[in-house]
């Protein structure tokens, strides 16, 4: 865990890699349970037999479940003791790489792109976030995401 004490702490790291996270395990459960979520049941994701004889080998994560895993990413790595609050703001640029395959293991290499203070006391934080796969040379993910923290 990153630990700051106020969000001027952070901001002086702009420019710089920031942290890397823990390795997080995807299971075919939640897999199924993001399918239920959102009601994208694609067999390539949910029917395992077919997707072992699909292009990947074995089921894929969801683009978006990979994705989603960001907040998790950045709550269990960087916590800046004087924030009462963060949101999230959106994303700039995704991209989905590689695949995701069930039983793979991810972390996320966080790169603090700007801080821009807003209004209210915060700071908009664009992160650059890679995505990667035990064991793979290419990332799964690249997305560039906006974060608002308020003291």
């Amino acid at each position: 865990m990153k630990k700051f004490e106020t969000l001027a702490d952070l901001a002086a790291c702009v420019g710089q890699h920031v942290a890397t996270t823990e390795w997080v395990d995807i299971t075919q459960q939640q897999v199924n349970q993001f399918a239920e979520a959102t009601g994208d049941h694609q067999w390539i994701h949910v029917d395992v037999e077919r997707a072992q004889q699909g292009p990947f080998g074995a089921p894929i994560a969801h683009g978006f479940l990979t994705l989603s895993l960001l907040s998790q990413f950045f709550d269990k790595t960087i916590v800046v003791s004087s924030v009462r609050m963060g949101v999230n703001y959106g994303l700039n640029k995704v991209r989905f790489m590689a695949p995701v395959p069930v039983g793979s293991r991810l972390r996320a290499h966080l790169h603090l792109h700007s801080a821009t203070p807003i209004e209210g006391n915060g700071l908009q934080l664009q992160w650059n976030v890679t995505l990667e796969r035990e064991g793979s040379d290419k990332p799964v993910c690249a997305a560039e995401s906006l974060v608002r923290l308020y003291a």
